[in-house]
């Protein structure tokens, strides 16, 4: 969920809760019958200064009419050639309904005759901030396909609190439905036509983009896509909970109830904190998993280490035919590669990553 935990504490504030409105925030569209929330300009607002309802600097502020205001994740950089990673990347619509975008990432040297694994990738942000159009996670696919050597999709999918979930999955199930039109060669963008493999179709997402990811994937064991492979899946740092603490969790009570909060603000209309939406382990289906292998990466000073080592071996002992393997960094904090992507565990990271893609290559 790329969120610190210096987020949380105003979410379980003893102050009354808050109606949230749509906000138009950016130039994608968010129209929704579903949602008549108001739409306002700060431009055309008059001198008074708008009164704050919840601040969740730095990332967020909610003001009493409605107005959401991120913080950060907001920043967007063309796509393009990346000379250090020589990665070439560009943006293609995959929803003109909901005008919603992926970054198509590939190495700029592709041999024409050559298909690459495809990787599906879902940012973080704890299901209400980010895009994959930001400096953090346009770097961040250019190092991966540099290092990969994948066709990636980077997809972009409608925010919290406007669009609640399980908007979010929807719209990646769509985005995934986009690239699954192209298996025959005749979609609407080139380059999946001529270089994607669908024989290796791998899902992966960092924190809320993990649980998307892990979501997908059971989708898929239920619904499947034909035409492509799902064969692997990389959870890094997955935003993943449950109402009963396990393992080190109750040591910090505290911090658990300010990461739940977290979930109630996204989905207010989830049953709770074990709905297997944020809670896989209570998932009775947990075992149609729809890939064969999985690769969970997890960080020893990350609170939410536990629930991806329990999720680890929920899979490893139950009834899953899949093969799922474990990456642990002592010393790492949550997504701490999207902010320090040169050091040494950031650079392993990728690597271990790059490997699991690549195995039946070696």
């Amino acid at each position: 969920m790329c969120i610190s935990l210096s987020l949380c504490p105003s979410l379980t504030s003893g102050s009354q809760p808050f109606t949230f409105h749509h906000t138009l925030l950016s130039s994608r569209s968010t129209t929704s019958k579903n949602y008549p929330f108001l739409i306002r300009s700060r431009l055309s607002m008059d001198s008074t200064i708008p009164e704050v309802a919840y601040d969740y600097s730095p990332f967020l502020r909610i003001y009493k009419d409605g107005y959401i205001e991120r913080l950060r994740g907001t920043d967007i950089v063309p796509s393009g050639l990346d000379p250090k990673t020589n990665v070439l990347s560009k943006d293609a619509v995959y929803s003109p309904e909901l005008n919603l975008s992926s970054r198509l990432y590939r190495p700029h040297n592709t041999n024409p005759d050559k298909k690459l694994p495809v990787l599906v990738y879902y940012h973080g942000g704890g299901f209400c901030i980010e895009t994959p159009f930001n400096f953090r996670y346009h770097d961040h696919l250019n190092n991966l396909v540099a290092g990969s050597n994948v066709i990636a999709i980077s997809v972009d999918y409608r925010l919290a609190p406007e669009h609640p979930l399980p908007i979010a999955y929807d719209d990646s199930w769509t985005a995934l439905k986009w690239v699954a039109s192209h298996v025959n060669g005749d979609g609407p963008e080139e380059w999946l036509n001529s270089h994607a493999d669908f024989g290796q179709v791998f899902l992966a997402g960092d924190s809320a983009g993990a649980n998307l990811a892990h979501q997908l994937a059971m989708r898929y064991g239920q619904e499947n896509l034909s035409g492509i492979d799902l064969t692997g899946v990389i959870l890094v740092h997955p935003y993943f909970g449950g109402k009963e603490p396990i393992g080190t969790e109750g040591e910090n009570l505290e911090t658990k109830s300010m990461i739940d909060a977290i979930w109630h603000f996204v989905c207010p209309t989830s049953s709770g904190l074990d709905d297997p939406l944020i809670n896989p382990l209570v998932d009775p289906i947990l075992d149609r998993l729809g890939c064969d292998r999985l690769l969970v990466i997890i960080g020893g000073k990350d609170f939410l280490r536990e629930r991806g080592w329990h999720y680890y071996e929920r899979l490893s002992k139950g009834g899953w035919e899949g093969v799922v393997e474990i990456m642990e960094g002592k010393d790492d904090e949550h997504v701490f590669h999207l902010n320090d992507p040169t050091c040494e565990n950031a650079v392993a990271l990728l690597k271990r990553i790059a490997s699991f893609i690549n195995k039946d290559k070696a």
